[in-house]
């Protein structure tokens, strides 16, 4: 059995995206010879509040190890936790790469300047080490004047030529993530390859029990739920959704006793979800809640509505990583999605595309509103739901911790 030491600065009980990445994978390693050893920050440093559920969608296989971080400060200047705990992670990194037998270093990133590591322990230990892109280090940012976000993509333009110069292997959730990395620093492309996030299937089988759902104050409702963020593409199909409903209700053909609960839609800046309802008279039955929720109690809450919701965005590379979500959940699913994207054809894998609305670029509100009454007349009826979920084991994390799996392996291989 090989070791790879996964350096990431936030793990569970954190509940950020970012916290999935070594989760999903590293829960699956150990199926394909790599046993994951996790170098991370004690969670007393992190700003965020902790989700204590996650630890129930943490494989035993994970042996975690803890370092120390810079506490926050008055004014708060330093909050990256990547930043605060570094010299903390080298210096533990580097007594475990002494005193253990360390095959490979993998480091997701963000936080960026962790990305760093892979390259000063390897000039030191000789062990190779790989960089995962969650998302892009240096980016485009023409179209910004903020300041900060200018300096930052300097200091990025200086430090990721160094940081990836001597990496074995570039690994991202999808290619497109990470190829200009490799235009921008490689004559011959290391070992790379792209690899989504995936779900584990394990995590829908978690029943909380005693849980609050939001729809408890309304017992004899029918709750269709929408849960995630709130996107700024989607605004075109909310507002035809709700126009809709509305044409419905004018109409005769809307149930009375459906409520529409939007949950976990974030902080967004443009109008809200509320506003567009009380546009159409329908603030008595939609209800957002903006709050994050912890992971599980989503997931507990979609496996619980009498309907499922999703909207995605009017652009075609958009890919809803909560569509994986969606499906296990089981509900019946009601989609709205750029007809280009790649989720549509999860969701038509799955045979779940009865209540889908695939957006063509340039189709008007109107032109989808004719399209939605018909699809929404018959979500409200009794629904066969025979899904075929066999089609997604191609995206889970198993799936995706295999290849990077094979991916370390081919690196150790070029090695010998």
């Amino acid at each position: 059995m090989k070791t790879v030491l996964i350096i990431y600065p936030h793990w569970v009980p954190a509940n950020l995206a970012g916290v999935q990445r070594p989760r999903l994978i590293g829960n699956y390693l150990k199926q394909f010879g790599w046993k994951p050893l996790l170098l991370t920050v004690e969670s007393k440093y992190y700003e965020e509040i902790p989700d204590p559920l996650m630890e129930k969608t943490v494989s035993k296989d994970i042996e975690v190890v803890y370092t120390k971080a810079y506490k926050l400060k008055k004014p708060r200047i330093i909050g990256d936790i990547g930043l605060r705990g570094f010299p903390f992670l080298k210096k533990e990194a580097l007594r475990l790469c002494k005193e253990r037998d360390i095959d490979f270093i993998w480091i997701p990133i963000p936080s960026f300047y962790t990305a760093l590591l892979g390259r000063i322990i390897h000039d030191k230990t000789g062990i190779s080490y790989g960089i995962d892109y969650i998302d892009p280090w240096v980016r485009d940012i023409t179209n910004q004047n903020d300041i900060r976000a200018k300096l930052s993509q300097s200091v990025a333009r200086t430090l990721e030529p160094y940081a990836v110069k001597k990496a074995a292997l570039i690994t991202g959730v999808s290619t497109p993530y990470y190829q200009p990395v490799i235009d921008r620093n490689f004559k011959t492309p290391p070992v790379h390859v792209g690899m989504p996030y995936g779900f584990d299937p394990n995590d829908h089988k978690i029943e909380l029990e005693d849980l609050e759902l939001p729809w408890d104050n309304e017992p004899n409702c029918k709750p269709w739920l929408y849960a995630g963020a709130f996107l700024p593409n989607s605004h075109l199909f909310v507002e035809s959704f709700f126009e809709s409903v509305a044409a419905l209700k004018a109409e005769g053909k809307w149930d009375a006793d459906i409520r529409l609960y939007f949950v976990g839609t974030g902080q967004y800046p443009a109008k809200r979800i509320t506003a567009y309802a009380k546009d159409y008279g329908l603030e008595d039955i939609v209800i957002e809640h903006r709050e994050r929720f912890p992971f599980l109690h989503i997931l507990n809450f979609l496996s619980k509505a009498n309907r499922v919701m999703l909207f995605g965005s009017t652009e075609m590379h958009y890919t809803a990583s909560k569509t994986f979500q969606c499906l296990l959940s089981k509900r019946p699913l009601f989609t709205m999605l750029h007809a280009k994207s790649s989720a549509v054809e999860v969701i038509r894998e799955a045979n779940a595309n009865d209540f889908l609305f695939p957006y063509q670029d340039g189709d008007s509100k109107a032109t989808i509103i004719k399209a939605l009454k018909p699809i929404l007349i018959n979500f409200q009826k009794d629904v066969n739901w025979d899904l075929s979920l066999e089609h997604l084991e191609v995206y889970t994390c198993i799936q995706s911790a295999k290849v990077l799996a094979e991916a370390m392996d081919k690196v150790l291989e070029n090695k010998e």
